[in-house]
This record gives C-alpha cells, sequence and structure tokens, in this order.
C-alpha cells in the first residue's frame, strides 16, 4: 500500500525525491535496494506522472494510456537490475502513410516481416526508387544506435569520444552536425517517403527540418536510438503497468512513498518543505533528487538558472478515443488492422510539415494538420473489459503535431481544445473511407468517447512548463568536450547549481520519454559520490 500516513517535521533520509514519476520511483528503486533510507514526495494522489492507466470515459471499463503510450528507451539493464516484470509487444507493421489527397486513397505501408509486400507498397505510391534508400538510412541511424544506445546507461562520454566511437564522420556529421531535413533530402526523393523520416524529429518539439538549432536532430536521436533498433513497443496492460511494477519494487526495497504532498520549496541545503492534508511539513536528505522539470525545480529553489534556461515549450495535442470498430479506409485492399497496427501517418509528407511548422509560427493552423495514430488495442486488448474487447471496440490515439503552446492561455485553453479536437478530427476523415464520428462509443452519461489534451492541459495537471513532454529541450547524449565531469553527478549528467540536489527527470542529461534512465543515472551518481 502506499504510505499516506503523517511524516514527522524532524525525520531525516538519505535521500528525498521531490515526483512520483517513472523516474522517480526508478531512482527510489534503485537507491532503496542499496540500501538507502528513501521518502518519495508525490503531490497527485497516486504515482506515475505522466506514464499512467486511467479510465478516461464514465462507466466504460478502458484503461487508456492517457498520456505516454509507448516504449523505446527503457533499457533492459534498469529491467533486469530492478527485476521488473514488464511486458513489452512488438509490432509487426511500421507505418501506414495514405497519399495526401489520393483519388484511390493508396497509401505506403511498411511490413517488418514482409520485404516484397513493402517494396510493392513504395512502388504503389511512386516511389519504387527510394524503397531500397529508405532500408539504407534506417541501417545509417541504426549504426549510431548501435554505437551509443549502449553508453546511456554509463557517465557521459564527451562529443569527441562519441564521434570515435560511432567511427563514421560522414554519418556523425549528417544526423548531428548538420540540420537532419538536409539528410533526408538527400537520402530520399518522395515527399510521402521524406515525412515518415521526418516525424521522428517533430514529435514534441516545435522545430523547422531546417532549423540550425538542431533540435529537431536531438529529437530524432532519441527515436531511433532506443534498444539499439530504434523499435518503439506497446507496454501490455498499459502504461499504467509500467509505473505499477516500478512503484512495486521501490516499495518493496523500502522507500517511503507518500502521496498527496505538495513540495512548496527545496533548500540547496538538503531541506524540503511540503503540504499535505492541510498541514505543512519539512524532511532533510543528505541528497534531493528532482523528478521535476527544471523550471519547477528553479520555482521551489526560489532562484533561476544560471545560465539562463530555454523556455519550455510542448507543441503537441493528444486525442484519445474509444471506437466500436476500426474505420475503414478509402483504398478496401488494405486491412485496417494492419493500417493501424502501426504509425498511421496523416497528412505528415515532408513538404506539408514544414507548411504546418511555418504556418503555426504565425499562428495559422494548417488546413489539414499533420497527425499519427497508434492503436493500443489491437497489440494488447487486455486494457478493455472482456465483453467490450469482444465486442470488436478499439482504442485509438492521435497525435497531432506543431501545436505550441505559446497559442494557448488559461482563458482560451477550453475554446482552443475543442478548435485543436475538431482539426484532428477533419485531418483523419481525410484519408479515411468513412468519419470517425460515427464510430465513437458513448459513456455512462451518453457522452462521445473522446478525450484531448492540450498543452496547457499537461501545464495543469502534471506541471509540465509548456506543456512540454520532455520537460523542456532535449540534450545530446553527451557532453560537450569543454564540459567539466569533476563530479559524481556532473558525470552522469544530472547536476544543478547545488551539490546536494540533483535532477533525476525527463530534464536530466539524458532524460525524455519513459526511460527510466534520469532515475537510473541520478541514483547512480549519489552511489559513486
Amino acid at each position: 500500500m502506499t504510505d499516506r500516513s503523517s511524516a514527522s517535521t524532524s525525520a531525516t533520509h538519505d535521500i528525498v525525491i521531490v515526483g512520483g514519476g517513472h523516474n522517480g520511483l526508478t531512482a527510489a528503486a534503485y537507491l532503496a535496494r542499496a540500501g538507502k533510507s528513501v521518502i518519495l514526495l508525490e503531490r497527485l494522489d497516486e504515482v506515475g506522472g505522466a506514464a499512467v492507466s486511467a479510465q478516461a470515459f464514465s462507466g466504460v471499463e478502458a484503461r487508456l494510456s492517457r498520456y505516454s503510450y509507448l516504449v523505446s528507451l527503457l533499457p533492459k539493464r534498469i529491467i533486469s537490475d530492478l527485476g521488473l516484470d514488464i511486458r513489452l509487444a512488438r509490432r509487426r507493421y511500421s507505418s501506414y502513410t495514405p497519399v495526401p489527397g489520393d483519388a484511390d486513397g493508396a497509401g505506403l505501408l511498411i511490413d517488418n516481416t514482409d520485404a516484397a509486400a513493402t517494396e510493392a507498397s513504395f512502388a504503389r505510391i511512386g516511389a519504387a526508387d527510394d524503397a531500397a534508400s529508405f532500408d539504407a538510412l534506417y541501417e545509417s541511424t541504426g549504426e549510431l544506435a548501435r554505437s551509443l544506445w549502449p553508453t546511456v546507461t554509463e557517465p557521459l562520454l564527451t562529443r569527441s569520444e562519441a564521434k570515435a566511437l560511432v567511427g563514421d564522420d560522414e554519418l556523425w556529421q549528417a544526423l548531428i552536425e548538420d540540420p537532419i531535413g538536409e539528410f533526408i533530402q538527400q537520402r530520399l526523393q518522395n515527399d510521402l517517403v521524406r515525412g515518415v523520416v521526418a516525424t521522428d524529429a517533430l514529435i514534441g518539439t516545435f522545430a523547422s527540418l531546417a532549423d540550425p538549432g538542431l533540435s529537431q536532430n536531438r529529437c530524432f536521436l532519441y527515436h531511433v536510438i532506443g534498444q539499439g533498433t530504434g523499435e518503439w513497443d506497446v507496454p501490455i496492460g498499459g502504461m499504467g503497468a509500467v509505473t505499477g511494477e516500478l512503484h512495486r519494487v521501490a516499495r518493496e526495497a523500502g522507500a517511503r512513498i507518500v502521496t498527496g504532498a505538495e513540495v512548496t520549496r527545496i533548500d540547496p541545503d538538503g531541506t524540503v518543505e511540503y503540504r499535505r492534508n492541510g498541514h505543512d511539513r519539512r524532511v532533510e536528505g543528505a541528497h534531493v533528487l528532482a523528478n521535476v522539470a527544471p523550471e519547477v525545480l528553479d520555482a521551489l529553489l526560489g532562484e533561476p538558472a544560471e545560465p539562463p534556461r530555454p523556455k519550455a515549450e510542448g507543441a503537441q495535442v493528444k486525442v484519445n478515443l474509444l471506437l466500436e470498430r476500426l474505420p475503414r479506409l478509402r483504398d478496401a485492399a488494405i486491412d485496417p488492422k494492419a493500417a493501424f497496427g502501426g504509425t498511421f501517418h496523416i497528412n505528415e509528407t515532408f513538404t506539408q510539415l514544414e507548411d504546418a511548422y511555418a504556418g503555426m509560427t504565425r499562428g495559422v493552423m494548417p488546413e489539414l494538420l499533420p497527425c499519427e495514430i497508434y492503436c493500443h488495442t489491437l497489440a494488447d486488448p487486455s486494457i478493455l473489459d472482456p465483453d467490450l474487447a469482444a465486442s470488436g471496440a478499439q482504442t485509438i490515439t492521435v497525435f497531432g503535431l506543431h501545436t505550441p503552446d505559446r497559442w494557448l492561455t488559461d482563458e482560451n485553453n477550453d475554446a482552443t481544445r475543442q478548435r485543436l479536437q475538431d482539426a484532428v478530427l477533419a485531418s483523419l476523415n481525410s484519408v479515411l473511407a468513412e468519419p470517425i464520428e460515427d464510430l465513437l462509443l458513448t459513456d455512462a452519461d451518453g457522452r462521445l468517447c473522446i478525450e484531448t489534451k492540450t498543452t496547457r492541459d499537461l501545464e495543469q495537471a502534471l506541471n509540465m512548463p509548456g506543456g512540454n513532454i520532455f520537460h523542456g529541450p532535449l540534450s545530446w547524449p553527451f557532453a560537450e568536450d569543454d564540459e567539466p565531469l569533476d563530479t559524481p553527478a556532473r558525470r552522469w549528467g544530472v547536476a544543478t547549481q547545488h551539490p546536494r540536489i540533483l535532477m533525476c527527470g525527463s530534464g536530466a542529461r539524458r532524460g525524455g520519454a519513459v526511460s527510466g534512465l534520469g532515475g537510473h543515472n541520478a541514483a547512480m551518481a549519489v552511489l559513486e559520490g
């Protein structure tokens, strides 16, 4: 059971963890298993943060991965070290992408098990010459991934060391030094095929593919590096099953987990003040691990970061739907189970992605919003009540790109949420043979089973500044050559301005996505010190 008893204001611990998302739980498990006294303080009534499953629709027994939804970056080392009972399903189909506006509804279906069928699909959309180039491109990214992936659970390499490890200067230049759009355009000719690759650079990232700041490159790297393959898997039981296991092992190791505890102040000396059940309380730790966004940590410390940090800004809208069945496609030759069995790209050609970015920098929403779909229940129907699953019902999640938080306010959020939801459904309907609205189930109160989460919703619910799903701009998984690595916290990429305060969330170096890396690396820095 989660500990909801009162905490003594005079209690001291080896470790105080602020925030009970999956990274905080990971750190708690490692450190408690190492014999440290650990207390974890979570603001919400349940742990898990963005990595949770929830019954989103009243009276409907469907537990959706409400926020984060796929797993690629959780290292097998963490699963093994902590003895996590986690099952991940590999999807047969990589992606399906209809050609926007094609009269016959033709689309590109990439089948991980049937190379001949995939080659024929490239030919059908007029991209036969790109079939081999597409494979070669991902062999190149795989080369980078196989080199760098084993390093993410080790102390940071320098840039020069990482480059030497990759051992391919041309590839390094293309993926790390130059805007990723150049690499994609040089390797591929078809606009749609280019877009299939480009989306991995833009999930939750508001940038042009030609941006010299390279935020799109860092996003791309994290999307193709996982497990050394770049495969993204479905967590059996939903994302809540992942954090449920982390919660279990942390608790069984002796970590004290206190929910409903809102931290109000952190002092560099290790004192943490929080409010629970209407009472102000305080704990002290030899180390404080911050499983919150860097901007939130700055506020809790009551001081600005040095040097000043870039403002966190999310750029996505997420729509969860529960359907009576999968929708029919315009191309009747494609089984919807195949199309929805991987990532279903909608209006995400390279040109559409760039045009959407350019328009939204001016506040102009594209006529057809770039989106992509994931269907959990095709790989894992266990998140549905057995009767609901037997009826043929399916969940789909639509992730809309290039919707920056800068256009939302607390006052316009409701209206903007509806506008974004309408834009997502219109984009989806542009490639289907029937309106998606006609397939929506209703909840116990007669409402349609559709839930939309804006960046502002994420900020309000999860305390993520700007609704940024990575807690802030992603970093390279290595240190710069002139960066001091003279302390354990710096070597592990979890240092703050104060030696007793460590980052342990997605805002840590190599953080982002459901990986546990922020928690693992903060724990390793504590144990090394």
